[in-house]
């Protein structure tokens, strides 16, 4: 099992979360998040004041995949996820060493 944690744009959760929904993935934890990466933040002009605005504002969902699942996951969230501009955020896959569903104590990919 491998753990995916997608950092997107936050306009974009709608269409990700149905993609994985459509490729047979039902269960995802979503959190709202601010950072910056090579965009580096930005300023804004506010009632003739400039702010500089440090942490942008993204969506980070976690997913947990059976192996066989994660290529196709990964696929899809960078396709739907792609606007070609900066920002669109990041991918990135860790090792899952065990799941258990506490209803009813199913492991591994059975608790998925």
């Amino acid at each position: 099992m491998k753990k995916i944690e997608a950092i997107i744009k936050p306009f974009k959760l709608d269409e990700v979360k149905d993609a994985l929904h459509a490729i047979g993935i039902q269960g995802m934890t979503v959190v709202e998040v601010k950072g910056f990466g090579r965009q580096k933040g930005h300023t804004e002009l506010y009632r003739g004041a400039e702010y500089v605005i440090d942490f942008i504002p993204k969506i980070k969902i976690e997913v947990v995949v059976a192996d066989g699942i994660l290529e196709k996951a990964i696929e899809t969230i960078e396709k739907t996820a792609k606007t070609g501009k900066i920002g669109d955020g990041k991918i990135f896959v860790y090792n899952a060493e065990e799941a258990l569903r506490i209803r009813t104590g199913e492991r591994g990919d059975n608790a998925l």
